[in-house]
């Protein structure tokens, strides 16, 4: 309501001081994290001969990221394929060894001994050619590791390695996360769990966004930290712009509700130390009141802890009501 003028007769806005049954919020300080997050390595040694990505970059799921030199694997694969060639001469021929054997003790031509031999260097040549066939399996799947694809769409975060490096098995490659599903960790003490696992609505702010985003769900786990005597808590974010992992978030958990005594947040001035509002009197007129504030209550409204009674106004526009009171006392 229009309670008084300012400025040639410019009015001035007010709002009341008012109980009213505001959330209570539990907050705890946390991070972004991705959901999907991985280190992608070598598992073959080879030289770094292609790198198809940087930090930065959008690879699609089996895109090729990093080719290592395929020399090495590929000569241990020709070696397993001719010892398997081998092998498999050598079955042939016991097979056809052991074959003849057996007639010619139809005939009694040789002893149950000669047959027992044959049978046996038979069962061998066997043995060694499915022993070669898993040989060349191992080539060919070692040879396979010099092409590292992407294991799923995501961001490269990290680059590990340079062209030309040498890459041994373990040596990281590329590091990466996936920006379709992320969340924020957060630690709660033990005595908040109870009352977080209850709340009824839960929003992460992004400082650095200036942005709030509601909470798609959120996960207690199961466990505790001994030496600060926490509980994590994973927030799930929807899909969002600029959201990247380590970002700093702060998850407000709802977990009630109090009755508080309510005014606007804009008829609020600061001036250094001095927290202040323009109270408007039964004439009309803004005087300057220090007040003491609790927390935001939402909405662009904040708690008012001392200063102001219920039912009492003050002006929405601080600047405009010092105006007018500095007009009024000239």
């Amino acid at each position: 309501m229009l309670v008084c003028m300012a400025r040639a007769g410019e009015p001035l806005e007010t709002g009341t001081a008012e109980y009213r049954d505001v959330d209570v919020a539990y907050s705890a300080d946390g991070l972004v994290e991705a959901v999907k997050q991985s280190t992608v390595a070598a598992q073959v040694t080879g030289r770094v001969v292609e790198i198809h990505f940087d930090v930065g970059d959008y690879v699609k799921k089996g895109q090729v990221i990093v080719r290592l030199d395929p020399r090495d694997a590929g000569e241990a694969l020709a070696a397993s394929r001719a010892q398997l060639a081998q092998a498999q001469a050598t079955l042939v021929n016991a097979r056809a060894h052991y074959e003849r054997t057996k007639q010619l003790l139809a005939q009694q031509f040789v002893s149950q001994a000669a047959l027992d031999k044959a049978e046996a260097e038979y069962h061998a040549a066997q043995a060694q050619s499915d022993a070669m066939r898993a040989g060349v399996a191992r080539a060919e799947t070692a040879h396979g590791y010099a092409t590292i694809i992407a294991p799923y769409s995501g961001v490269v975060s990290t680059r590990h390695v340079e062209l030309g490096e040498m890459a041994t098995p373990g040596k990281p490659l590329m590091s990466g996360f996936d920006p379709s599903g992320m969340r924020v960790v957060a630690n709660v003490p033990q005595h908040q769990v109870e009352a977080v696992r209850k709340a009824t609505s839960v929003t992460v702010e992004l400082p650095a966004l200036n942005r709030t985003i509601k909470a798609a769900g959120f996960t207690v786990l199961p466990t505790a930290d001994p030496k600060t005597h926490t509980t994590r808590v994973r927030l799930d974010l929807p899909p969002a712009r600029d959201v990247y992992p380590g970002m700093f978030a702060r998850a407000n958990f709802v977990i009630g509700q109090e009755r508080k005594l309510i005014i606007p947040a804009r008829a609020v001035l600061r001036r250094s130390e001095l927290t202040a509002v323009y109270v408007i009197d039964r004439d009309g007129r803004p005087r300057l009141r220090q007040v003491k504030l609790g927390e935001p209550a939402g909405s662009g409204e904040v708690e008012v802890l001392a200063g102001l009674s219920s039912g009492e106004n003050v002006a929405l526009e601080p600047v405009k009501a010092g105006i007018a009171l500095k007009q009024e006392i000239r």
